[in-house]
């Protein structure tokens, strides 16, 4: 296997059992949906939160449908785009994008185990700087990789390829 590929799988894997071992340690160790909230730190709270909108809780509130149409319609948009994402990996130029995309197919791949199971995301992490919470927005670790692989991969674009900038010297 090429070894890009292999980064990009291992963060698959690895970012998907983080996120879903942190959320059944929420749910069923730390039993945070009937605890509500904890303090952790003066910035962060655990905060249990069912979101059953998508990204940013948009859609949340049923507005996708009621029942086991909503999580399935987001669930299989989902799984589409981490097809697209492994399609993707395959043609991975650099390390860095191979890792981007594992985390960000991992991250998905959480959420939409979480649909199937619960219905909605397990989100869970709460930052905030003592009272000034403009956003109030509450996630979990699989939403975290996928941030942190969109902003590598926006970074990693800004830079132009090894292989376009020979080309571009090579030209008369």
């Amino acid at each position: 296997m090429n070894p890009r590929i292999r980064l990009g799988v291992i963060l698959f894997v690895v970012v998907l059992i983080a996120d879903q071992a942190s959320k059944q340690w929420i749910l069923r160790g730390l039993d945070l949906p009937l605890l509500g909230r904890v303090e952790v730190l003066p910035v962060l709270e655990l905060t249990m939160v069912w979101n059953q909108g998508v990204t940013f809780g948009l859609f949340n509130g049923g507005s996708l449908g009621n029942g086991i149409a909503g999580p399935l319609l987001l669930g299989g948009i989902a799984l589409a785009i981490v097809a697209g994402l492994f399609f993707w990996l395959r043609r991975a130029e650099n390390y860095l994008v191979a890792g981007a995309l594992g985390a960000i197919a991992g991250g998905a791949v959480g959420n939409v185990i979480d649909r199937l199971r619960y219905g909605a995301v397990v989100d869970f992490i709460h930052l905030h700087a003592g009272g000034w919470d403009p956003f109030r927005y509450v996630f979990n670790l699989g939403d975290s990789a996928i941030v942190c692989g969109v902003a590598v991969l926006l970074i990693d674009g800004m830079w132009p390829s090894q292989k376009g900038a020979n080309s571009a010297k090579q030209a008369p």
